[in-house]
C-alpha cells in the first residue's frame, strides 16, 4: 500500500520538454506494468471466454494501493490526482489487461470527496482505501430515460430519518462486486423549467440491501459485469446523502469529469497496445517476400491513429492538470474523452486489419481489445452528445437536442 503514498517525496519536476512526462509518472507506470505482468495474455482470454470477473487482478491492485490514489492520506490513501490515476488506468490497457472492472472506484471518488460530510468520508474512505469495502456501481442509467439523466424516475421519498428508494436501473456495472453504490434518484418531480432540480446522491450499503436490490446480469459484447437492478422499497438512512438534497446533478457532473479524463487515458493506452501489436506484425510478417508493413495501405493507418492518439493525449494531459488545479475543464474532459476514444477506435481497426484473419482469431488478443475499446464510443457517454456538448456549450451554437 506504500507505494502510492511517496507525493510528498518523491521529484515531480519536469524534464526541460515541457510536454514530457514527469520521471516520477514514468516510474508510477513501470510499477503498474510490473503488477499487469503477472497476468497474462492467457489470464484475460480465459476470463472473456468464461465471462468471469478478474478478481485476483482487481485484488492485486487494491493490494498494491493502485485504486486508492485519489483518496486523500489521511484518510489512508495515496494522496494523488487525476494525472497520476489517469496514467495507472492508461498503463493497466496499454499492457493488455483490462482497467474496466476497477476503474470506477477512482471517478466515483470525486463526487464522494467533494460533496461528502466528513462523518461519511471518516466512515467510508479508509475501509476503501484498505480495500476492507468496495465502492465500484454507478447508479444513473435507467431503461426509459437512456442518456436523458433528467428524466430517471427512480424515487427516493423521505419518511423521518430515512429515504426509501424505488426504481430500475439498467448497465448497471460491477453491483455483484461492489460493497457501496454511489446512486442517483428523484427526491422531487421534475420540472420542466429546471429539469436537473430535484435529483440527489445517495451512497447504498449494498451489504445490508440484498433482500430489497435484485440484479439480473447481461450478457455484453465484452467481458464486464453488467446489471439490470431493480430496487424494491429500499430504507437508505439520511445520513448516506452525499451533498444537498435536491443539487445532486450538480454534485454528479465533477464526477463526470474525472471519468471522461481517465477513461481517455484508457483508450490512449489501448489506442498504444494496438498500435505496438500492429507495428510489430506488420515489420514481422513477411507476405511476397517482404514485410507488410512495407506496403503503405497497411503503415499508413498505423501511422495515422499514432499520430491522432498523441494529439489526443495531450489534451488529456490538459484536462487532468486543470482539473487537478481545481479549475474548470468541462470541455477539455469531454475533447479528451472524444478524442482519445476515435483515436483508440481507428487504432484497433487498423490492427485487425494488419492481422487479417488472425486479427478475429482470440489467440492473438486483438479481437478482444477490439470488443473492449469499441464499448467507449458509447459509453459512459455517447460521443455525439459530446459533439453536442461542444457545439452548444463551447461554440455557442443552438442546442441540438
Amino acid at each position: 500500500m506504500g507505494e502510492t503514498r511517496e507525493r510528498s517525496v518523491i521529484d515531480r519536476s519536469v524534464a526541460e520538454d515541457p510536454f514530457s512526462e514527469p520521471p516520477y509518472i514514468t516510474e508510477l507506470r513501470r510499477k503498474v506494468a510490473a503488477v499487469c505482468h503477472q497476468f497474462p495474455d492467457s489470464y484475460w482470454r480465459d476470463l472473456d471466454a468464461r465471462r468471469v470477473y478478474p478478481e485476483a487482478f482487481v485484488a492485486a491492485l487494491t493490494a498494491g494501493g493502485w485504486l486508492n490514489v485519489l483518496i486523500p492520506t489521511e484518510y489512508g490513501g495515496g494522496g494523488l490526482g487525476i494525472t497520476e490515476a489517469a496514467a495507472i488506468l492508461e498503463e493497466i490497457n496499454r499492457q493488455g489487461a483490462n482497467a474496466g472492472p476497477a476503474h470506477a472506484q477512482m471517478y466515483i471518488m470525486g463526487t464522494l470527496l467533494r460533496y461528502g460530510t466528513k462523518e461519511q468520508k471518516e466512515r467510508y474512505l479508509p475501509g476503501i482505501a484498505s480495500g476492507e469495502i468496495r465502492l465500484q456501481a454507478f447508479g444513473v442509467t435507467e431503461p426509459d430515460a437512456g442518456s436523458d439523466t433528467t428524466s430517471i424516475t427512480t424515487t427516493a421519498t423521505r419518511h423521518g430519518d430515512v429515504f426509501v428508494i424505488r426504481g430500475r436501473k439498467i448497465y448497471i456495472s460491477r453491483v455483484q462486486h461492489s460493497d457501496l453504490m454511489l446512486l442517483l434518484a428523484r427526491t422531487a418531480p421534475r420540472d420542466g423549467q429546471k429539469p436537473t432540480a430535484g435529483l440527489s446522491v445517495f451512497l447504498i450499503d449494498l451489504r445490508a440491501a440484498s433482500d430489497r436490490v435484485r440484479c439480473r446480469p447481461l450478457r455484453m459484447m465484452m467481458n464486464n459485469e453488467t446489471n439490470e437492478v431493480e430496487i424494491d422499497d429500499l430504507e437508505v438512512p439520511a445520513e448516506n446523502l452525499v451533498g444537498i438534497e435536491g443539487e445532486g446533478f450538480r454534485h454528479i457532473i465533477d464526477g463526470w469529469n474525472a471519468e471522461r479524463i481517465l477513461i481517455a487515458g484508457e483508450c490512449v493506452g489501448d489506442g498504444r497496445w494496438f498500435i505496438e501489436r500492429a507495428s510489430r506484425y506488420a515489420t514481422d510478417r513477411v507476405v511476397f517476400g517482404r514485410p507488410i508493413g512495407s506496403n503503405q495501405g497497411v503503415q499508413f493507418p498505423i501511422a495515422s491513429a499514432h499520430a491522432h492518439l498523441e494529439s489526443a493525449d495531450l489534451i488529456r494531459r490538459r484536462a487532468a492538470a486543470r482539473f487537478d488545479a481545481g479549475l474548470p475543464c468541462g470541455p477539455e474532459a469531454n475533447m479528451a474523452k472524444y478524442l482519445a476514444v476515435e483515436a483508440s477506435w481507428a487504432a484497433a481497426n487498423a490492427c485487425v486489419d494488419t492481422f487479417g484473419g488472425h486479427g478475429f482469431n482470440a489467440e492473438h488478443d486483438v479481437e478482444r481489445k477490439f470488443r473492449e475499446t469499441r464499448l467507449y464510443r458509447v459509453a459512459p457517454i455517447s460521443n455525439n452528445l459530446i459533439l453536442a456538448y461542444i457545439g452548444h456549450r463551447v461554440l455557442g451554437m443552438p442546442r441540438s437536442y
